[in-house]
């Protein structure tokens, strides 16, 4: 009987028998109750040039016969990478990382891949695709870096068609792609990179990792301004956006934009030497400046958390005559609007103008600060800056200020407050509702001028 296309065939699932009608047995196993509707479809062709002529339809299913899975995570063997990814790489996930040229991707990814070994079962798989990199670099990177590679497959290829025949040849448990901007495939034409090609291998590499017990991580590409190169639409693809971003000096950060399995508040944070990149576990005082004279203008210190760790960070401010009659805000670490917002409050209730002042605000370490607990140190190095009178060198500044001049209270305070005194923090100014021993509630703004002793 010739099959159409769309039309409804019923196949056994125990031995492949097929035939149009429905059958409570099975008459070539006889075995009761396999056979199942499936849908013919011919023009059905993946990437890889393979007809799949019969599909399982689809049926929605009631949520309380789902059980959930334990066991959904597979550890990296990188404690920092396994904490941004919210506990490890959940199984049958899609990972997309970015980053500049040059900041550690491929090493990132070569550490991975040598870790992760030893938290696989000896008969699960490690495949690494390599789209820019010839095999004998790679090699040559792991041997400088002295990673056990042994069993890891390497396919250094940019088709498409490739990189699928040796998924399912060998069902790697996980999967390295560096980089999806360099695989094409023939049925999306011969240049790779064109929004065409990444959106059509990108789906075939997710819709093979849905299918299989497998993680798979795609690196990508970023702008001149920082975010990932490509249509937007790759972003909502994959489970989880990763960023890769550095400081000006060898400190690293890895963060998630999107994640699905887990939070996207957690930071990892590593030092790249000549072993590759380090974890740094305890990167309390990591963004401290260590001084042995006393503390400039412009210069004050605030705990801040990233996911479930509190860093201490210092924040400089500088206020300079304006050059031109409109006054500007340079501000990279800090948005330049709570800037603006922090300076008026202090201008409209201490008298202190800014209005015809350029401000400059700095991080050091250059990690980006987003949260409100930020204001109260802001204030004060913008006084500092403004007044040249500077902070007392021994003392941290936490908590929210409002419009009207009020220093609000913010979540985890407590951690704050023994953060700051295990670095050796005497002196802590807290919102006055903060009830920890030994911090100096303040008030309002007014309260906080009267801390600089002129």
């Amino acid at each position: 009987m010739a099959k159409k296309d769309g039309s409804i065939m019923y196949k056994c699932s125990n031995c492949g028998y097929s035939q149009p009608r429905w059958l409570g047995r099975c008459p070539e196993c006889n075995e009761w109750n396999t056979l199942e509707e499936v849908i013919i479809d011919s023009r059905k062709i993946t990437a890889a040039g393979r007809g799949t002529e019969e599909q399982v339809k689809v049926k929605p299913v009631t949520m309380e016969k789902i059980q959930a899975q334990d066991n959904t995570r597979l550890s990296t063997g990188i404690p920092e990478f396994d904490r941004v990814l919210g506990g490890g790489a959940t199984k049958k996930s899609v990972i997309l990382l970015g980053g500049e040229p040059g900041i550690g991707k491929s090493t990132l990814l070569l550490q991975t891949v040598a870790s992760i070994k030893s938290t696989l079962k000896p008969d699960q798989n490690i495949l690494y695709i390599s789209g820019e990199e010839s095999s004998e670099q790679i090699k040559e990177r792991a041997d400088r870096l002295k990673l056990d590679v042994n069993g890891i497959n390497l396919l250094c290829t940019s088709r498409l068609e490739d990189a699928l025949d040796s998924l399912d040849a060998l069902n790697p448990a996980f999967t390295i792609v560096d980089s999806i901007q360099t695989i094409y495939s023939v049925n999306a034409g011969l240049v790779p990179a064109t929004v065409n090609q990444l959106k059509y291998c990108s789906q075939e590499f997710i819709q093979w990792t849905k299918e299989h017990e497998s993680v798979l991580i795609m690196t990508a590409h970023v702008t001149k301004d920082g975010t990932i190169a490509g249509p937007k639409s790759l972003e909502h693809m994959v489970d989880t956006v990763i960023s890769f971003e550095r400081n000006n000096e060898d400190i690293r950060f890895l963060h998630a934009q999107k994640n699905r399995f887990g939070s996207i508040d957690e930071i990892g944070i590593f030092s790249m030497t000549e072993k590759g990149l380090v974890p740094v576990l305890d990167p309390s005082s990591l963004f401290l400046t260590k001084r042995t004279q006393n503390q400039p203008a412009g210069v004050t210190c605030t705990p801040v958390f990233e996911g479930t760790r509190v860093f201490l960070v210092e924040i400089q401010a500088l206020t300079v005559p304006a050059k031109a009659s409109v006054t500007r805000v340079y501000s990279e670490k800090i948005d330049s609007g709570r800037v603006s917002r922090i300076a008026a409050v202090i201008e409209k209730h201490c008298g202190l103008k800014f209005s015809d002042q350029d401000i400059y605000v700095n991080v050091a370490g250059g990690v980006r600060l987003n949260e409100s607990s930020i204001d109260l140190a802001l204030a004060a190095a913008l006084f500092s800056a403004r007044t040249d009178l500077a902070a007392d060198k021994n003392a941290v500044f936490f908590g929210e200020l409002s419009l009207a001049g009020e220093i609000r209270p913010v979540n985890k305070e407590k951690q704050r407050v023994k953060a700051a005194q295990n670095l050796g923090f005497s002196v802590i100014y807290s919102p006055a509702d903060c009830k920890e021993e030994g911090v100096n509630p303040l008030c309002s703004i007014k309260d906080l001028v009267k801390t600089f002793k002129k």
